[in-house]
């Protein structure tokens, strides 16, 4: 086994501060904005979901999101490290907590296992839409459903789900700067572009004023769940976000790097629902349809039928598609990194290593993705998140947090985010761990 020092120093890392916003957003926007944040609008209803979780991003922007980069990038290294560091500087020993740090590297595989069950879809019906085999089903609701029952199924997407792994591999064995960072630089303006050229597009067609009519509505129920999409939608797991942080340089500001994360997250967020909600307004769609059916079922139904669906669809899955891989590459990056820090592993070979475990488990969990994915959004996330917190804000001690956090920082912050983070955060992420075992998942 390598010395644990000697491979911090040679560590990889991100060459500019937007390589490495673009890519703690790509983390975000793939399967927490254009996955989930439209089924929820669409779910509980316009701006009485979107105002309580524009809030709450703020909210966790400012504590989490900051707390997990720092974290991150003053051990130099990933959960198991970072937490290691913080006992270290409590008690005099990393051991407990190197043995904590694990749960939120199991947390990151296990999500990364079950959202390359859905990149595959994702794969084949990028590809189905490319060739126009999508199209050719019209607006046929037994074919549509019937396809992807079919994909969603046991054994259904072998092929697809291992097409996610090789592209997967190929950023990710490249390193930080030389795959994930350039990778993140290309498919990150491309898909904001794309997005943008969506929404004009479709706000030009008939009856996309009612999408736009339900974005803006208001009913005061549902900020339980609001909080529960900004938790995961920042990414904030105590994983992606540390071993991130851990690649930062430390000239660049954190509580910078953290408000840009927040903004163009939020972005994102916002071109999703003004395109995902004004196009089921045009195809005469349930607004209040949720579940992957929104965007494998619903939505293809939509595109299928309107002017221009063909190109539409194809534009849309591409959207899909880069921000997926974008998160996908940020869950796995934990596990790989650990198996460099730890075991002096090259990354092409740690980077192999749990790719294949990936792609076998999920090979075979196909018909139980849902289950799996409850599981680990319910419980190891929210977890994840705390233990980090807990980790950083109470353990580490006040002192080392904000000398941490501010180093690099041209306007230093003071000790209101210390109390933020250390009471109303860490709050936070037990109400997200409570609530969601509660209803079965809020986020």
């Amino acid at each position: 086994m390598k010395n644990v020092n000697t491979i911090q120093k040679n560590r990889d890392g991100f060459q500019s501060k937007w390589g490495f916003i673009l890519a703690c957003v790509g983390s975000a926007v793939g399967m927490g904005n254009i996955w989930r944040l439209p089924i929820m609008v669409s779910k509980y209803g316009g701006l009485t979901f979107l105002i309580p979780f524009f809030i709450f991003i703020v909210l966790i922007g400012a504590s989490g999101v900051i707390g997990e980069f720092a974290l991150g990038r003053s051990a130099g290294a990933g959960p198991v490290g970072a937490f290691g560091k913080c006992t270290e500087l409590r008690t005099g020993s990393k051991k407990l907590g190197e043995t904590i740090g694990a749960i939120p590297i199991i947390g990151s595989l296990a999500l990364a296992i079950g959202y390359t069950c859905v990149m595959g879809w994702v794969f084949k019906y990028t590809i189905m839409a490319i060739s126009g085999s999508m199209f050719s089903m019209g607006q046929d609701m037994n074919v549509i459903v019937g396809t992807f029952n079919s994909t969603a199924s046991s054994w259904g997407a072998n092929t697809w789900i291992l097409i996610a792994v090789i592209a997967s591999f190929a950023i990710m064995s490249m390193g930080i700067s030389g795959g994930i960072e350039k990778a993140n630089k290309i498919m990150m303006p491309l898909l904001f572009i794309m997005f943008m050229a969506l929404g004009i597009y479709i706000a030009t067609l008939p009856g996309a004023s009612n999408g736009y009519k339900y974005i803006f509505s208001l009913n005061p129920e549902v900020w339980i769940f609001a909080f529960g999409q900004a938790f995961f939608s920042m990414s904030v797991a105590g994983n992606g976000s540390v071993i991130y942080g851990s690649y930062l340089g430390k000239s660049e500001s954190i509580p910078g790097a953290a408000r840009n994360v927040a903004f163009f997250n939020s972005l994102s967020a916002m071109l999703a629902a003004f395109v995902i909600i004004p196009a089921m307004a045009v195809g005469n769609a349930e607004l209040t349809a949720g579940g992957p059916g929104l965007m494998f079922i619903y939505l293809v139904n939509v595109m299928n039928g309107m002017v221009g669906g063909r190109i539409v669809g194809v534009i849309f899955f591409l959207c899909v598609t880069f921000a997926g891989i974008s998160s996908i590459i940020n869950l796995y990056e934990a596990p790989v990194a650990f198996l460099q820090e730890r075991f002096g592993i090259k990354r092409i070979f740690a980077t192999g290593t749990v790719l294949v475990l990936g792609a076998v488990v999920a090979l075979f969990i196909q018909a139980i993705v849902s289950g799996w994915m409850d599981i680990v959004s319910i419980y190891l996330c929210p977890l994840g998140a705390l233990l980090a917190a807990v980790m950083f804000f109470w353990v580490a001690g006040k002192e080392y947090v904000l000398k941490a956090v501010n180093e690099g920082a041209k306007k230093p912050i003071g000790s209101w985010f210390y109390l933020l983070a250390k009471y109303v955060y860490c709050l936070c992420a037990i109400v997200a761990l409570i609530a969601g075992a509660f209803y079965g998942g809020i986020g």
